[in-house]
């Protein structure tokens, strides 16, 4: 496919390693002899025309930033026939022949719409510290994500150990526990509560006796956003009033985890991943995303990719049961 422009946006929650795909994006471009406009904004930006030209000098010194330059928000006019249509207009006013969207499942939706309803060239690039993204194995920001919460909780544990106390620590993931089970594997969480898993509270209260019999100095659990038994504050309240003896505290790690400059796992991704857009668009892809499963580049459906939701966390699971013994 000849591609003289194409058109880059960053969707939906902001994740580490978002700057250094849109700079992988921008370089492999340049590099082939594509214009790159950048849209600010997200889909709200494509349909308020909010583009700007990005050169290898406009990309130079974020590798290392979090966030992203490009900024990011949520549309509720692109949701609708007649949004999308104005921005497949201006993104054809604009002479832009392509589009790269890096964000999650709800951005690779907008961009299989616009593709479909528009025949628009479209590669998604998945980024989400959630790492609920079918058909690759890492998002780009997860493993940034995890560190960040696995450094505050070992930190939270040397307190918690010096006090005889019991944390309930809720980190992000919406409908997924990806980061949850990961973290909970991390740091040796006593339990990890997660929306796949319908763990109850009698089954959490047989861990925690069993803890207190065994004289367990510390417990931490790990709860997921979606966890199935409410929120860490609501389950505190259960926990107290069946475990006098626990100093019990709550921390919400919050969005802390999207923060922060990326790891060199997720700087490495996004590189991949950019390049891979770009290269795949030139040998006439569309409408799929690039992702990596077990170490390989693939290049996948967004049909697929949207209709299989989530990430199978079974595996994870099951070890993080065998070690909270």
């Amino acid at each position: 496919m000849k591609i003289n422009k194409l058109a880059v946006l960053t969707s939906g929650g902001d994740a580490p390693g978002m700057n250094a795909c849109i700079r992988a994006v921008v370089r492999t471009a340049a590099f082939y002899g594509i214009d790159v406009v950048g849209v600010e904004n997200g889909y709200e930006g494509l349909i308020n025309k909010e583009f700007k030209q990005l050169e290898t000098r406009s990309v130079s010194f974020i590798i290392n930033q979090g966030g992203t330059i490009l900024y990011t928000a949520r549309s509720e006019k692109f949701r609708t026939e007649e949004g999308r249509a104005l921005a497949a207009q201006n993104l054809q006013s604009a002479g832009v022949s392509a589009l790269v969207v890096i964000g999650g499942d709800g951005s690779f939706r907008g961009a299989q719409k616009l593709n479909e309803e528009h025949n628009i060239p479209v590669i998604g690039l998945p980024a989400t510290i959630d790492n609920d993204i079918y058909g690759t194995d890492l998002t780009i920001g997860f493993t940034t994500a995890l560190n960040t919460a696995t450094e505050a909780i070992d930190k939270i544990r040397d307190t918690a150990s010096s006090h005889n106390r019991l944390f309930l620590v809720e980190v992000m993931g919406r409908n997924s526990g990806a980061l949850a089970v990961s973290v909970g594997i991390a740091i040796g969480a006593k339990a990890t509560l997660v929306p796949e898993r319908k763990t109850t509270k009698h089954e959490l209260f047989a861990q925690l006796r069993k803890g207190v019999v065994e004289n367990k100095k510390s417990n931490i659990i790990v709860i997921a956003e979606g966890s199935k038994l409410g929120n860490a504050y609501n389950l505190a309240k259960d926990i107290k009033e069946q475990f006098d003896q626990f100093d019990i505290r709550v921390s919400i790690l919050g969005h802390v985890q999207r923060g922060g400059n990326p790891c060199a796992t997720d700087r490495i991704l996004a590189s991949q991943l950019g390049v891979a857009a770009v290269e795949g668009l030139i040998d006439g892809k569309s409408n799929c995303m690039a992702g990596v499963q077990n170490n390989q580049l693939i290049y996948r459906s967004l049909n697929e990719v949207v209709e299989n939701q989530g990430q199978e966390n079974e595996e994870y699971l099951r070890i993080a049961n065998i070690l909270s013994i």
